[in-house]
């Protein structure tokens, strides 16, 4: 794991700083994964976010679009100077979460990484691989998204974690906090999805 996380292509970052991890398909990117990212930013006081386009979503049955035609619509949608779009599962060769974390962690012991997802991906959390793991490599950030708020709120992993759950006050330290720590934040939504957009046949 060592070597190959040496050897990893990443986007540029200072040591010190707070990097957002935005994990997912991205099939297709949309405005309302533009939105959210912005908000991290703000919310969580990150110096950047990168998005980790993935090579697929072990969740999913069906593949998705080739993975260069989403990377290339995901930076034309998301031009921010703090906002990367990052092929590093792909080059990791990882299809879950808490193995591109452990690579990513030892390409850039230096930086503080925080895992950002939607309150729906909340839901489910308990479903992905190693999840406790996750919880307890990086903080996360969790943004509220259309009719996932309450659910989110009462998921297995909001349960098992409650002790660990960061008040919003204190959101822009999150990411200098040690794991686990989460914090869920309430934020005004884009009702958008890759899959609306796929089935519209706008992608």
């Amino acid at each position: 794991m060592a070597n190959a996380a040496s050897q990893l292509v990443l986007p540029p970052a200072r040591p010190g700083r707070v990097i957002g991890l935005l994990g997912g398909s991205f099939d297709p990117p949309h405005m309302g994964h533009v939105h959210i990212t912005r908000e991290a930013l703000k919310l969580f006081g990150l110096d950047a976010v990168w998005w980790l386009v993935s090579p697929g979503n072990p969740l999913k049955a069906r593949g998705p679009a080739q993975l260069e035609r989403r990377m290339a619509a995901a930076r034309e949608i998301m031009q921010h100077p703090r906002v990367h779009i990052s092929d590093a599962e792909a080059q990791i060769g990882a299809r879950y979460t808490a193995r591109t974390l452990a690579a990513l962690q030892t390409a850039r012991p230096d930086v503080h990484f925080v895992w950002l997802m939607g309150a729906d991906n909340m839901v489910q959390f308990h479903l992905w691989q190693d999840w406790r793991q996750i919880m307890q490599t990086v903080p996360i950030g969790i943004l509220a998204r259309p009719g996932a708020r309450l659910a989110a709120r009462a998921s297995v992993a909001a349960r098992v974690y409650e002790h660990a759950r960061v008040p919003l006050g204190k959101a822009r330290m999150l990411g200098r906090m040690e794991a686990p720590a989460w914090c869920f934040a309430n934020v005004p939504m884009m009702a958008l999805s890759s899959t609306r957009l796929r089935a519209s046949g706008a992608w």
